[in-house]
């Protein structure tokens, strides 16, 4: 067949869930603060995989603030197979944000 019709599967619009934690310093947080964010992230790669839910796909760090993120197709699925993993951290001030297709339908969880 000519490369020409050969047209793409329609994509479904990727979700989000965004988890952000206040550290400890105005920078990258302790040496304790990081371990636990690494091994929360290997706790809650393994949880999604197991559910195939999603990926999580990494963190940041920076600016006071640990970041990790996960990508899905429901945004609501993967949270709540996140959600106890989420809150077992013990930092504070801490929320996760829920993006569904576009920036618009965002929602903000509290921890």
């Amino acid at each position: 067949m000519d490369a020409l019709f050969d047209l793409p599967e329609p994509v479904t619009p990727e979700q989000a869930v965004i988890a952000h934690y206040c550290l400890s310093d105005e920078q990258y947080g302790s040496p304790a603060e990081r371990e636990a964010i690494y091994n929360a992230e290997r706790a809650l790669s393994a949880a999604v995989a197991d559910a195939g839910v999603g990926e999580v796909d990494g963190n940041e760090f920076g600016g006071g603030e640990a970041v990790l993120y996960a990508y899905c197709a429901d945004a609501e699925a993967l949270f709540k197979i996140m959600e106890p993993t989420l809150r077992s951290l013990p930092f504070r001030l801490a929320h996760v944000v829920l993006r569904r297709e576009s920036r618009e339908t965002e929602s903000r969880v509290d921890l």
